[in-house]
């Protein structure tokens, strides 16, 4: 694993392209316009949207300079093409710093699964490629319904724990 460099990212905030296309920044509305890439770059911009219009959205956080990250990156390509009907993303972490720094990436590579836009996996190190498909397994796996419910719990036992606040 690598540690996130901070203080050297390029600005690429007006950058918001997909892999795999021609150089000119493409628009898409639907889950079927996402899959026709293999891998879609992540900024700032898009960011929201992704995760908000597609339930099931895989994360690669990385950079350039990391070498695990660039050996892990043939893995992460290969599922994205063997699991056409996910969204398979990437972050680059020097020029998406706002973003790392919003999900605390500390170490890459990270992956990150969100579904059904709840986080339900984040970790740092490059997996193998039978890890990587077994976690995608895995998360195929989830009740999300379920997932929904212990989390309210939990939110529920946390702000039982706090004190309370005055009736104002």
């Amino acid at each position: 694993m690598c540690a996130v460099r901070s203080g050297t990212a390029r600005n690429a905030s007006s950058r918001s392209f997909v892999q795999g296309t021609s150089s000119e920044n493409k628009q898409h509305s639907t889950q079927e316009d996402w899959n026709t890439v293999a891998t879609v770059e992540l900024t700032k911009e898009n960011f929201d949207r992704t995760v908000s219009e597609n339930s099931f959205v895989l994360i690669d956080f990385w950079a350039g300079w990391c070498r695990p990250c660039l050996q892990f990156a043939p893995v992460y390509e290969k599922a994205s093409e063997a699991n056409p009907d996910l969204v398979f993303a990437k972050v680059d972490t020097e020029a998406q710093q706002e973003l790392a720094s919003a999900f605390q990436i500390s170490s890459i590579p990270t992956l990150m699964i969100v579904r059904d836009q709840v986080a339900i996996f984040s970790q740092p190190g490059a997996l193998p490629e039978a890890a990587l498909t077994d976690l995608i397994a895995q998360a195929r796996a989830l009740d999300m319904d379920e997932v929904r419910t212990k989390i309210a719990a939990e939110q529920d036992a946390a702000a039982a724990e706090e004190p309370g606040t005055p009736d104002a």
